[in-house]
């Protein structure tokens, strides 16, 4: 059985590569398909996202595709950075400082936030489900921690008391938002049979 990972982003591919284990699944990403170009992520909401990059690489290859939309939802920032996490600064350093900056002057009480993540798969037999996976959390006033990607650094886990970026990967996917869509996506992929 093979399944496009419909993403070029090393750290999601390996997070997502872990949590399906001995699946049986050959899984393979952008990265395996360098003719398939840049797909513009022009959706309203994370799922939207999410299964235009999966409808565009199912059609492109002919091959199962799962994608996925995650991002930062700031409850103090009117829900930014959002669908546009990725977008929001040219790079990842740029991005948390820009979050910490418009954070500076935002009481503790008032630094909720949640990582979302939507996940769609697409068989090329028009075949479509989809999950979606939610974990609440903090803003930190500072980076903390090296390990993890993106925002994991500024989004403390009250439950661990430490960022994402404090914790290992195998502990982090235990209660992460893509850890909670992949392991819906593999007891989906047991009980339902929906990779062909």
């Amino acid at each position: 059985m093979k399944l496009i990972m419909a993403t070029g982003n090393k750290g999601k591919l390996k997070e997502i590569a872990a949590s399906l284990g001995n699946s049986g699944i050959e899984i393979l990403s952008l990265a395996d398909f360098p003719e398939i170009p840049e797909i513009e992520e022009n959706g309203a909401t994370f799922l939207e996202n999410a299964f235009i990059k999966a409808r565009t690489v199912a059609k492109a290859t002919g091959i199962q595709a799962l994608a996925d939309d995650s991002g930062l939802v700031v409850d103090a920032l009117d829900g930014a950075p959002g669908v546009r996490s990725a977008r929001f600064a040219p790079t990842t350093e740029e991005r948390n400082g820009k979050l910490l900056d418009l954070m500076r002057e935002i009481p503790d009480s008032e630094r909720t936030a949640r990582f979302v993540c939507a996940m769609a798969f697409v068989r090329p037999d028009g075949f479509e489900w989809s999950t979606e996976g939610t974990v609440e959390g903090l803003i930190t006033r500072e980076s903390q921690g090296g390990s993890g990607f993106g925002y994991d650094p500024l989004f403390y886990y009250p439950p661990f008391e430490a960022t994402f970026a404090e914790i290992d990967r195998d502990r982090k996917n235990t209660v992460s938002h893509r850890g909670k869509a992949i392991q819906n996506f593999a007891d989906a992929v047991k009980r339902d049979k929906i990779v062909l």
